[in-house]
């Protein structure tokens, strides 16, 4: 008996020591990084876990589940009770100590995370995918597995971060105007780290410009014409109309590489915009919707949407199983406006004094005279008119709506650090292939326009930035001029995987554009196309075909063409079609040739790639 008491008062020992340690850690840290009303709530660990809607499909795992086990041993603190107690509870308490140390250890990593968080909010973090310096983690796994980064050196595929932002335009990236420096205003660090760790490419564009068909273009590598999802989800978070659409689609199931990775073996996870109704259920194995709004009061704390998107996704990393690889689309809500609020853009209250003493520049589009070079049937009715009345209308308007829009994006910015943060800490960059780009572009103003969804360059050409581990150093910071576009990027993600797309998926890996040492031969014009929405007068339907140096434009509902040279006028304004000159005369001839091609291509049922 007397054995059996020093054995519980050194198990109890221990148990103050490392109760006692992991406060004064909590307490160290929390001074640090200024990170107290984060945990006014309970721990780092609960405000993620309150963070998650487990009927939206979430594995609803996680480290909490070993925390009722404390409370399981109540310990007897008087001395008959010591007497009795016998070998079996104290192999019980045993196992608490043991719960308490994976707990401790847990939290202990949750920290390093805000660390890195904090430090990034701080201006300290310049390159947060370069930096060799190393964050000193345990090491301690489960019970015969291997370390963090032995697990990570096994896997069979590339894991695969998509970091899927909203309404970004191609300049809603400082990196740009370092090569064309039109606005010095706009940050963007992380993701121009980033570019300066991968490759940029200049000319992405999408192939429908809003949001439910661009996404619905990611998930299955194809044109709206060939997926056939039109129909718009949740508007404002409210509940999925299932009358919207009948069945789904037959080539969802087919198509969708999430379910492709998943059935390869994937650990796929969503947080964020889904921008699309999928009658079907998902297979995904952590999935997290929110879409629609800024502000939301969730399990006793009111988030914002990217804190809330960037919380889910380091949860997804923090808690996914080391020996399987992971596809995580990090599906951001901003910078997309919140529809019917006179405010439109509400960024977080701790990043209202970015770009407070700022003059945001007026684009050279932005101009009475450009809303009047617009087609006669662009009148006061058009949705693109109207939102430009709600956020454009005045030079102070704009400036206050301008501000807050970078201050989303640089909020953006911010999470990516966090989650390639978390990658880093995970020993994880190495073995991760990590997107970046955006569901279409944005008007601020140009043409006299707000939002997308026509086929002027502001809205369809779009932000895209791959950091692969297979490329060479010579390739790293450097830009690609190809034309890229959104049906790539399902092929692409398999392609890292490697995994053989299906072939009826449009697109094409985009991979051998920075890994083969030939240049392969690659689209030099695109088709666009672009549904009625509502009405005519509302958002007519448009269609285009792309090139470098010309666009040819279609609006089928009112059979009007243009064309624009984007060499000699790259604002698009001067409409070109009824030129006389035989060279354009030619041009033209050869640009609706092609368009009628590729039209009919994509309207088709055959297998191609275009």
């Amino acid at each position: 008996m007397a054995s059996n008491r020093s054995q519980l008062n050194i198990l109890l020992t221990l148990v103050s020591a490392i109760v006692l340690s992991l406060m004064i850690y909590i307490n160290i840290h929390a001074t640090r990084h200024n990170f107290v009303a984060d945990i006014s709530h309970g721990s780092f660990l609960r405000m993620l876990e309150e963070s998650v809607d487990y009927s939206s499909g979430g594995d609803g795992g996680g480290d909490s589940s070993s925390i009722g086990h404390i409370s399981d041993v109540s310990i007897e603190s008087d001395e008959a009770g010591l007497e009795e107690m016998d070998e079996l509870k104290i192999d019980k308490l045993a196992k608490s100590i043991s719960n308490l140390q994976e707990i401790a250890d847990g939290l202990e990593d949750k920290l390093h995370l805000l660390a890195g968080k904090a430090k990034h909010e701080q201006g300290t973090i310049d390159d947060v995918v370069n930096e060799e310096e190393k964050i000193n983690t345990d090491e301690k796994t489960a019970e015969g597995e291997p370390p963090l980064q032995q697990q990570e050196k096994t896997l069979t595929g590339m894991n695969i971060l998509l970091l899927y932002a909203d309404d970004w335009t191609h300049s809603t990236l400082s990196a740009f105007h370092k090569t064309k420096p039109l606005n010095t205003v706009l940050k963007t660090p992380v993701l121009d780290a980033l570019a300066s760790d991968g490759i940029r490419f200049t000319h992405n564009c999408v192939t429908t410009s809003v949001c439910w068909i661009s996404r619905a273009t990611l998930y299955t590598g194809q044109y709206m014409s060939r997926h056939k999802t039109k129909e718009p989800c949740c508007w404002s978070g409210g509940k999925k109309p299932k009358q919207k659409l009948k069945e789904a689609p037959a080539n969802w199931k087919e198509l969708s590489f999430y379910e492709i990775l998943a059935d390869h073996g994937y650990h796929v996870g969503h947080a964020g915009k889904w921008g699309v109704y999928l009658p079907f259920e998902k297979n995904v194995h952590f999935n997290v919707e929110d879409d629609g709004w800024h502000y939301r009061k969730i399990g006793g704390k009111m988030w914002h949407i990217t804190e809330k998107n960037e919380a889910d996704a380091l949860r997804f990393l923090v808690t996914r199983p080391k020996d399987k690889p992971f596809m995580l689309n990090a599906a951001f809500y901003a910078t997309h406006a919140k529809d019917g609020d006179i405010r439109q853009y509400m960024p977080q209250n701790s990043s209202m004094g970015w770009y407070a003493d700022d003059t945001i520049p007026i684009p050279p589009t932005g101009t009475d005279e450009a809303w009047k070079k617009m087609p006669y049937f662009f009148n006061a009715k058009n949705e693109g008119r109207a939102r430009w009345r709600w956020r454009y209308d005045n030079y102070t308007k704009h400036q206050t709506m301008m501000k807050n829009y970078y201050r989303m994006a640089s909020e953006v910015d911010a999470a990516c650090g966090a989650i390639l943060e978390e990658l880093r800490r995970q020993d994880a960059l190495d073995n991760t292939v990590i997107i970046f780009t955006t569901d279409n572009g944005n008007y601020h103003s140009e043409h006299g326009l707000a939002d997308k969804w026509y086929p002027h360059q502001e809205s369809i050409r779009v932000p895209l930035i791959i950091r692969d581990p297979r490329m060479k150093d010579e390739i790293k910071g450097t830009t690609n001029d190809d034309f890229t576009l959104n049906i790539d990027l399902a092929p692409t993600i398999l392609g890292a995987a490697g995994i053989p797309s299906p072939e009826k998926m449009m697109g094409r890996d985009m991979s051998p554009l920075y890994l083969s040492p030939t240049s392969p031969t690659w689209r030099e014009e695109f088709f666009y196309e672009h549904p009625i929405i509502s009405n005519k007068n509302y958002i007519p339907s448009s269609e285009a075909l792309v090139r470098k140096d010309y666009k040819y434009m279609y609006w089928p509902d009112f059979k009007y063409e243009q064309l624009f040279d984007l060499v000699n006028d790259p604002g698009e304004l001067e409409d070109i079609f009824n030129s006389t000159n035989p060279d354009i005369m030619n041009i033209k001839k050869d640009m609706k040739k092609s368009f009628d091609w590729l039209k009919s291509l994509v309207k088709s049922e055959g297998v191609v790639k275009v």
